[in-house]
């Protein structure tokens, strides 16, 4: 039965083949012109498959071929390169006009969206889809400011290249002016501005970049220098972010004669919940100048202008309510000047070269101050790490102030915290804390231990008086005794 199916199938096999073949055949036939399939019997396989090409024709057809989609209209890339508005990429003409007709055109708002159409920009804040200005690595010569033409814009950039003021930029101005030319009415002039990858030299004229009342600002990886006012000013707005960038009124890298004379600003914060990180100011009379809350400034090298001669690494105007977080930061031969500092945390921080803190009274307050995990190296000169300036009037209000923790090489430690131990045998111990306390005059809190030495008496003892820095605990009986002590000048006797 199984012998009988195989040789079935292998006839049904055989018979398709013998089908399709005749089948080929007959097409063949059907298709050619004065030709059969016998006549390339007789030739090689080359020959037969060229006449069997020739002999074969198809069909005609009436219908035309339809035609493909149109295609689509590709819109150019929003990057507006200078060189092709006429900018001179050798710094030798004037390039402000043709960088200004780039800018403007970047700033059409044809195809600009706001926070209506669901982009999450501000209100009344257009977003530019990321339009750019390409400097193309060229040196260009400007002759005025670059101001935006408008403001209520956001998403654009300025990257890759130099702007040189000319020799009669005006003395007043800032090669980059992110600022308004008149009152707007919106909240903030500008949204998600990038500056990138830039070379400013302002000429000794003026500044380097203003940005004002400006949301989401970020100035990235750029070189500013021979600067006579600010070589960064921020003023108002709202989160703007520097960082590894460079800055110095004369290019430097330290010991300069011109020193004495430094006299600009490196970067002057006059808004709220800025950042600076990662930033090397190497030349002006002040590193950074801080007026508004809420700025945090981490991994700064500050070697600006010596404190010998005048010059000051981080300055905080905002007497009152600083709140300044700086931290792992390098002060090298310059220090922190802070006015009447509330809320103020520097920690993790080096200074070298006698650099230092100082704590300037305003008003008498001082509150929520933590000095603390720093280093100190200096020169052998008996500089303490932490000054009070109190020319304008004593620090009567002080809560909440920590100096302690830091380790000192040169230096003379200040704290607000000291421990201190003595050994006697007496009635009377007396411990001095005036070389290492802070404030003058203040002891807040006091603990002690006294613990006897080879006696069997238990003396009684108090703690007799708490003046001048000084600490005097005395018993009722002499003994050989050691006492310790530990005191906090830092919290308020009303906490």
């Amino acid at each position: 039965m199984r012998e009988m199916e195989t040789t079935m199938a292998r006839k049904f096999l055989m018979l398709f083949i013998t089908i399709a073949l005749a089948t080929l055949i007959v097409n063949v036939r059907g298709y050619g012109k004065s030709s059969s399939v016998g006549e390339f019997s007789g030739g090689n396989y080359p020959d037969v498959m060229r006449k069997l090409k020739a002999s074969i024709s198809l069909p005609p057809t009436s219908m035309s071929p339809s035609p493909g989609p149109s295609p689509s209209v590709r819109p150019s890339p929003r990057v507006y390169e200078v060189t092709s508005y006429g900018a001179d990429p050798t710094g030798k003409t004037d390039s402000t006009e043709a960088i200004l007709r780039a800018i403007s055109d970047a700033f059409d708002v044809a195809g600009g969206s706001s926070s209506s159409d669901g982009l999450f920009l501000m209100e009344g804040i257009v977003n530019l889809g990321g339009a750019h200005i390409n400097l193309e690595g060229g040196t260009y010569t400007i002759s005025r400011p670059l101001r935006l033409p408008s403001t209520g814009r956001a998403n654009f950039r300025i990257t890759g290249g130099t702007l040189k003021a000319s020799d009669n930029f005006p003395v007043d101005g800032y090669l980059i002016d992110l600022s308004a030319s008149y009152d707007n009415g919106n909240e903030y002039n500008y949204e998600y501005i990038t500056l990138r990858d830039l070379m400013l030299d302002s000429n000794f004229r003026g500044g380097g970049m203003q940005v004002v009342n400006s949301l989401r600002t970020s100035i990235d990886n750029c070189y500013i220098a021979h600067f006579t006012s600010n070589g960064i000013l921020v003023h108002g707005g709202h989160e703007t972010y520097i960082r590894n960038s460079f800055l110095g009124q004369h290019i430097t890298a330290g010991g300069d004669y011109h020193e004495r004379n430094f006299s600009a600003t490196g970067i002057n914060l006059m808004g709220n919940d800025n950042a600076i990180t990662d930033v090397v100011i190497f030349s002006a009379a002040i590193g950074i100048m801080v007026s508004g809350q809420a700025n945090t400034i981490s991994g700064v090298h500050c070697y600006n202008k010596a404190t010998g001669f005048g010059g000051t690494g981080i300055y905080l105007k905002l007497p009152g309510l600083t709140q300044t977080r700086i931290v792992n930061s390098y002060l090298d031969y310059t220090g922190i000047v802070a006015e009447d500092p509330v809320q103020l945390h520097i920690s993790s921080c080096f200074f070298l070269g006698d650099a230092y803190i100082v704590l300037k009274s305003i008003n008498g307050v001082i509150n929520g101050v933590n000095i603390i995990d720093n280093m100190f190296s200096g020169s052998g000169k008996g500089t303490d790490i932490v000054h009070l300036d109190q020319t304008i009037g004593p620090f009567t209000n002080v809560d909440q102030v920590v100096v302690d923790r830091n380790n000192v090489k040169g230096m003379k430690i200040k704290a607000t915290v000291a421990r201190r131990s003595v050994q006697g045998n007496g009635s009377s111990w007396t411990v001095d804390f005036n070389l290492a306390l802070l404030f003058p005059n203040r002891i807040n809190i006091v603990q002690y231990a006294l613990s006897t030495i080879g006696s069997s008496i238990f003396p009684n003892h108090a703690l007799r008086n708490v003046s001048n820095n000084r600490i005097v605990i005395e018993s009722d009986v002499a003994v050989p005794a050691s006492v310790f002590v530990m005191v906090d000048q830092g919290v308020s006797s009303q906490s």
